[in-house]
């Protein structure tokens, strides 16, 4: 899913501590919407994963298991999946969650009039979704409803992500009452989450509380208030919340052995990859060779080395660390300036390169340091007219999904842990989550082929054929891969940092 930056993503550790209770502080943005059929960013999934769930989710080890559906089947065609529900989930206000709840509403999200950014990207494999999108049918005839407690999904091909795409808040249940209530009904969710929305203070704060009847056992905590305003790291150090994401600008003092607050560190790497997209449809983006040659012009090494202060891996390709089918031999388009003047000279635009605007998120003043120098050395390097842009957070994910951009900073942090929710999302040309309108026949076939290959190895295989391809036509400039740095206060008990979010807050504890 979309990210602006590298994201804050916190996991249990897998034993919850004593209910002690307290109250958990945290720093955050505001989500665009806490309609889990228009997540489509990692800000808001982090506040929907833990009011709403789905049949399954992702544990910490990041491996599917059971959430409302405590088992399931698959028939021999691997094409049937049979979910079967637990008795005790509930939503917030108490009602049992039933087999026809989960019909509701993944009709729901495939309901044109919804307006889902992301739901075919998620659920588009079950049979009859694509065409109730389209408004061709009424019902999603690849879900229905056996009994109260069981649900029977229909997929058009076998396909070995199925299940963990469901771990999407675009697959989680709602309640029809609730939504019917109409307008920002998402405001005060009736989810069935580990925690519920008690306060949104717009611009200050928002409050979540302990579900009590949360099926899989109630949280520890009390409430976990995420604060939306003011200088996280100044907050931290006067005490006023418990975690803070450490930026460049004071990365080097804790990582100072001598610094108190080393001691408070924590370091992990995160499924993730920063990125500069072009939009393939766009001049001058339009052409492999200017899309080529502005990659040859930015000296990655110089720019992580240097600016992000060591702090993140340089991104040579698509799939970053940890990702089966990363390929660490994959050399990418690297620095060559006379190469990048080679291509532009040879291009449609060697005597009429249009200027470019680099869409950045937020506002100038907080422009990233790495943006800012891949605009200077476009400029140096290949004499280009470059504007950076900004653009609030709410219009820079509608218009990156909407390939409205000519070029854009932006991070992917994966929604599953498998290379189909890289490449396949972000590339097949007819994917909902290609924000570069980027389009290669021979790469859709390599696509089309890995989503129903049954062999492991001949997967990947796909997989690294397709990405090589991505990479050398240019249609990202990859950055970095994500890792993260964390101050924890020494209370804060019951986690370590995931690589991708998750529902975490259920099994955090504050010891006394």
């Amino acid at each position: 899913m979309v990210v602006a930056c590298l994201s804050t993503a916190l996991a249990c550790s897998g034993q919850a501590g004593p209910a002690s209770g307290g109250t958990l502080y945290l720093s955050a943005s505001a989500p665009t919407s806490l309609d889990p059929a228009r997540c489509a960013d990692a800000t808001t999934s982090t506040y929907v994963v833990e009011l709403f769930s789905g049949l399954v989710t992702l544990d910490a080890d990041l491996q599917v298991t059971a959430d409302i559906a405590e088992s399931w089947e698959v028939d021999e065609s691997g094409t049937v999946y049979t979910f079967y529900l637990r008795d005790n989930a509930v939503f917030h206000d108490g009602r049992r969650v039933s087999a026809a709840d989960f019909k509701y509403s993944m009709e729901r999200a495939a309901d044109p009039d919804t307006g889902s950014p992301v739901a075919e990207a998620y659920l588009g494999d079950i049979v009859g979704f694509r065409q109730r999108l389209l408004g061709e049918v009424d019902e999603v005839s690849g879900v229905r409803v056996v009994d109260d407690s069981a649900l029977e999904i229909t997929i058009d091909a076998p396909n070995a992500c199925f299940l963990a795409k469901l771990t999407h808040p675009s697959a989680f249940v709602v309640d029809s009452q609730n939504v019917a209530a109409g307008g920002d009904w998402w405001r005060q969710p009736n989810g069935t989450g580990p925690f519920s929305l008690k306060e949104w203070r717009e611009g200050e704060r928002i409050v979540l509380q302990r579900n009590d009847s949360f099926y899989r056992g109630a949280a520890s905590l009390d409430e976990v208030v995420f604060t939306l305003r003011g200088n996280p790291m100044m907050m931290y150090e006067s005490g006023q919340i418990d975690i803070v994401q450490v930026s460049t600008a004071d990365i080097d003092r804790v990582r100072d052995p001598s610094n108190p607050l080393n001691d408070q560190l924590v370091v992990a790497t995160e499924l993730s990859v920063y990125y500069i997209g072009f939009n393939n449809d766009t001049p001058p983006f339009d052409d492999v060779k200017v899309r080529q040659a502005f990659c040859h012009a930015v000296d990655k090494e110089k720019v992580i080395g240097i600016l992000s202060r060591d702090t993140v891996a340089i991104a040579y390709g698509v799939l970053p660390p940890g990702i089966p089918g990363y390929n660490e031999e994959l050399e990418g388009l690297t620095y060559n300036v006379s190469r990048a003047r080679q291509l532009l000279a040879a291009s449609g635009y060697s005597d009429s390169l249009p200027p470019v605007v680099l869409s950045v998120p937020g506002n100038l003043a907080t422009v990233s340091s790495v943006d800012a120098a891949v605009a200077w050395m476009w400029q140096q390097e290949l004499g280009a007219e470059v504007e950076l842009q900004a653009v609030d957070w709410d219009s820079f994910v509608d218009e990156t999904i909407g390939q409205e951009l000519q070029s854009f900073a932006v991070g992917w942090i994966a929604d599953y842990p498998d290379a189909e929710n890289f490449l396949d999302l972000l590339f097949h040309s007819q994917s909902v989550e290609n924000h570069t309108a980027y389009s290669n026949a021979g790469v859709d076939a390599l696509l089309e082929q890995a989503r129903v290959a049954t062999d492991a190895g001949a997967r990947l295989e796909l997989y690294r054929q397709a990405e090589g391809i991505i990479v050398d036509e240019a249609a990202w400039l990859p950055l970095w891969y994500g890792q993260n740095y964390y101050l924890v206060k020494p209370w804060v008990r019951g986690y370590t940092p995931s690589p991708m979010v998750i529902p975490v807050l259920r099994d955090v504890w504050l010891a006394e």
